[in-house]
């Protein structure tokens, strides 16, 4: 494994109840060419020493798509957000680092993670780094320093479950990226689902 950063392990956050895809589990849908859970491993697996996927369920197909990944649910019973598949993951995650994204994004940037530790390394103070894409905040596409545990826990502690007023206390800064003809850099609905494939086929039809 040749980087030029900390060890890092990867954590795919899939511990939702997808509500609004109709309990559908995203992380083994297929937005693109490949499945979601295939899609980001493949990306990152030259890059981390190990992944990890935050659910509730399905594990064992999980692991008969990549029999090399590890996974554990959330410390808490119920659905509380990412905040809290993050908390969980410092209990399994052997790395100092953590690379955590949402199992519904459609577009991983380039060298993200490369990018997303330099930031961290101009600013020792954070122990948070999080992308945007076209301005959004994409909070849950995040880098952690394993110091950050404490104020999870505290935040979860009393209720408070915001990534954004979480990463605040983090002093957490952003690496922003752009990406023309970018429908939507995550799916939440059906409907989005539904779009992004039409958008897709369209460039597929229309691109020169």
């Amino acid at each position: 494994m040749n980087t030029d950063f900390p060890a890092t392990d990867l954590v795919i956050l899939a511990g939702g109840q997808a509500r609004r895809m109709n309990g559908m589990n995203k992380l083994l849908q297929q937005f693109d060419d490949q499945i979601q859970l295939s899609k980001i491993c493949q990306r990152f697996k030259p890059e981390v020493q190990h992944i990890w996927v935050n659910s509730h369920r399905d594990n064992s197909i999980y692991k008969s798509i990549e029999p090399d990944i590890q996974c554990f649910s959330d410390d808490q019973n119920g659905f509380f957000g990412p905040l809290m598949g993050m908390k969980s993951a410092w209990s399994h995650v052997q790395a100092d680092h953590a690379l955590f994204i949402p199992c519904d994004v459609t577009y991983i940037p380039n060298q993200v993670l490369t990018k997303l530790h330099r930031m961290l390394e101009k600013n020792p103070q954070a122990a948070a780094v999080y992308v945007s894409v076209n301005g959004d905040a994409l909070y849950p596409f995040c880098l952690l320093k394993r110091e950050s545990l404490a104020v999870l826990e505290q935040q979860i502690a009393v209720n408070k479950l915001s990534l954004r007023d979480c990463f605040k206390l983090l002093h957490a800064q952003t690496v922003a990226f752009q990406k023309q003809s970018l429908f939507c850099h995550s799916i939440n609905s059906l409907d989005e689902l539904q779009q992004y494939r039409q958008m897709k086929a369209f460039k597929q039809i229309f691109s020169p």
